[in-house]
């Protein structure tokens, strides 16, 4: 069965036509936001995480049509142009980008959390816990909780 989806994708209105049995994950990518991976299908590897409504989403689990009247941000509207978000520019100074398979999940929800704990004070574990839900192989985490304490500090953007 086909579905009318309508909603916003990083700011800009859609409309879609969706089968009810497709995944979030799996219309993104036939749309064109080749950002959003599909590494395990079950939600535990993070690499399709996106935001629905400003929460963190693995969009393997999440149906399309759960999507309907909803925000989706992907890491391709984070970006203004040729400038990079915060995040993005953080992950490049502190080299939290290496294969970049799992980099997009990654960042969008380092995003949400740098959004939601600016002008707070956080301890690594707190960053720890917010990205348990993403593995890596490449990085070892640790560039990634220095990506985030950048964006973190009072004088960033």
């Amino acid at each position: 069965m086909i579905r009318t989806i309508t909603g916003t994708i990083n700011s800009k209105p859609i409309t879609w036509q969706v089968d009810v049995r497709m995944s979030l994950a799996d219309v993104l990518r036939a749309h064109g936001f080749t950002s959003v991976k599909e590494g395990c299908g079950v939600g535990e590897c993070g690499a399709c995480a996106v935001l629905i409504d400003d929460l963190v989403v693995d969009s393997c689990l999440y149906l399309a049509i759960w999507a309907d009247g909803r925000n989706i941000r992907t890491v391709e509207g984070e970006a203004e142009g040729d400038q990079l978000s915060a995040v993005q520019q953080a992950y490049l100074d502190t080299g939290s980008v290496q294969c970049g398979f799992c980099t997009p999940g990654l960042v969008m929800t380092s995003t949400r959390f740098v959004e939601e704990h600016k002008g707070k004070k956080v301890s690594r574990d707190q960053i720890r816990k917010e990205h348990g839900g993403h593995i890596c192989r490449c990085t070892g985490y640790e560039g990634i909780i220095r990506a985030v304490e950048q964006c973190l500090k009072p004088d960033q953007k």
